[in-house]
């Protein structure tokens, strides 16, 4: 996971959306939505460039879910550089119980299990809308379904295509970005995240690519 971790950054305006960003008013009308190809893959180039010089725990999300609250660190990544006083409002505006803006950067909320219930439930129909424009877009034209288990580790693809395209087989790394993204702010961190493509025509399997192979 820890390469899918790198990932998620390139959808951190996914996150701040779905943690409150309705009241910030600094994401443009694209938020949450699934980048294209050639974008993806630059700002991976770049993040990882810059997290070699980072130690183990940079990029990290800490989930902790008490009895009542949830204690959620988002890291300085995820942060985008909001202040204090940013964090505030949206703390004020979202009802959570706190929010920490953190001495290296990243940033600490504090809410009822309901809220981040709610969070989440946000999180999972955004990336829901995303999977649905990925299919007969400009990037995917091929692309006739995806569909994603409730925790999106694992996701079918069907697609005319009976060898996948570089586009198409790129975009596995939007799907592992995902299932990454869900499970770590979950609490739910997923060993793997399964993306298989079948033919639309035939239904027969064109390849599956885990997530746990970036690993080795």
């Amino acid at each position: 996971m820890k390469k899918l971790l790198l990932m998620l950054v390139l959808t951190s305006a996914l996150i701040l959306s779905a943690c409150g960003s309705k009241t910030t008013g600094n994401n443009d009308s694209d938020t949450g939505k699934a980048k294209s190809v050639t974008k993806v893959e630059e700002n991976a180039e770049k993040e990882e460039d810059k997290d070699s010089s980072k130690s183990d725990d940079s990029g990290k999300v800490a989930v902790d879910k008490g009895l009542f609250d949830v204690k959620l660190t988002i890291p300085e990544s995820f942060v985008n550089g909001q202040t204090q006083d940013e964090l505030d409002k949206i703390c004020k505006d979202e009802g959570y119980k706190s929010i920490t803006l953190n001495g290296d950067g990243s940033a600490t909320y504090v809410m009822t299990k309901k809220q981040h219930k709610k969070m989440m439930d946000e999180m999972t129909n955004t990336i829901n809308d995303s999977i649905k424009e990925m299919i007969g877009s400009e990037d995917y034209p091929n692309f006739k379904d995806i569909k994603a288990n409730d925790d999106f580790t694992k996701f079918t693809v069907k697609t005319t295509s009976t060898d996948l395209d570089l586009k198409e087989s790129f975009s596995t790394m939007v799907f592992y970005t995902y299932g990454g993204m869900y499970n770590v702010f979950n609490g739910s961190e997923a060993d793997n995240i399964a993306v298989t493509f079948v033919n639309a025509d035939t239904r027969k399997t064109i390849t599956t690519s885990n997530s746990s192979d970036m690993e080795e």
